[in-house]
């Protein structure tokens, strides 16, 4: 297992290297969307419509952070289930996501739409949301307002600890 400290626009050209289990320490601009976001985004990718963020070369964090108490940037911020996500993954996949973060594993279309588009599935550390939060720079509300914590927030990170879930290859911690 080997360990990569890189930025969010580095993430394109490192995601076909990088190997299951190793470890990433990811900065950059990183956005949050849980299942609401996605629905809203697919609907809007259908519709033709400008999405709340350009897919191509992003990654997603599946998170809902809660409130920033004074003084701080974010709440905490853990990740959520990711399967819930999985309905709408490969479409964002296929226009051009380079990496999805969150827990647990992923279903065979999501698996085969990470190989394809030679894009990784990253894993944060489940019940530590105040810790990860503690690496989250800057937080802004980009899309969804009306839906308080799962609006799509544009992130900061700075040495994000993740670990590959599924590379690009289809390796996977979960099989």
């Amino acid at each position: 297992m080997a360990e990569y400290r890189v930025t969010s626009s580095q993430l394109k050209e490192y995601a076909p290297q990088l190997k299951c289990g190793d470890r990433v320490l990811l900065s950059g601009t990183v956005y949050t969307a849980r299942d609401a976001a996605h629905k809203r985004i697919v609907a809007m990718m259908a519709d033709n419509q400008p999405l709340p963020f350009e897919l191509d070369g992003a990654s997603i964090y599946y998170a809902g952070p809660t409130p920033a108490p004074p003084g701080l940037p974010i709440g905490s911020c853990g990740p959520t289930t990711s399967s819930r996500m999985d309905p709408y993954a490969p479409l964002l996949l296929d226009n051009g996501l380079v990496a999805m973060i969150g827990k647990g594993p992923r279903n065979r279309e999501v698996v085969d739409a990470l190989v394809r588009n030679k894009a990784v599935y990253l894993c944060a550390i489940g019940g530590a949301g105040a810790l990860a939060a503690q690496c989250i720079t800057s937080c802004e509300v980009i899309a969804f307002e009306d839906l308080g914590c799962e609006s799509v927030k544009r992130l900061e990170f700075c040495d994000f600890p993740l670990i590959v879930g599924i590379d690009s290859q289809g390796g996977s911690l979960f099989s």
